[in-house]
């Protein structure tokens, strides 16, 4: 008996809903990143793309604790000489909310073309309305994740 690789065409795909309404951003993006490379299910397989899509809603409402969105910062870089720009996490997560969620889950995702398209599975909307509907997605209990 062989260990069992799954193949691109045996891939079924299952679509979840996330409320990240008042969860803590760190434990909800792991559980983010375990459903889009498909850890969850008995037939994941490192090198290929066996995960689930997945709706982030009320992105705005995403916490950190103890202070850690002020003491995070973001950089970015223009590639010129002195480019660098700095700003707080507490700022990006007001001017961006969708980004910053979908730059925290891209870090904990491979890296190269199989992370790229783990992460075109991911759609973050900052209010409670998707255009999803048609595929029914499931929601995802996230109890652990509340904030305490």
């Amino acid at each position: 008996m062989g260990t069992y690789s799954a193949k691109p065409s045996e891939v079924q795909r299952a679509w979840h809903v996330i409320d990240a309404d008042g969860l803590v951003l760190g434990r909800m993006s792991t559980e983010i990143a375990t459903l889009l490379r498909g850890k969850h299910k008995p037939t994941y397989t490192p090198s290929i793309d066996t995960g689930d899509h997945v709706i982030v809603i009320n992105a705005s409402k995403v916490v950190l604790t103890s202070g850690k969105a002020d003491a995070k910062i973001v950089a970015r870089h223009s590639g010129y000489p002195g480019g660098i720009r700095v700003e707080k996490f507490s700022q990006f997560l007001d001017r961006s909310p969708e980004a910053a969620i979908r730059r925290t889950v891209h870090g904990m995702l491979p890296k190269g073309r199989l992370g790229r398209a783990m992460l075109k599975k991911l759609q973050v909307y900052a209010g409670a309305e998707h255009p999803h509907v048609a595929q029914q997605p499931q929601p995802v209990d996230m109890s652990a994740a509340k904030a305490r």
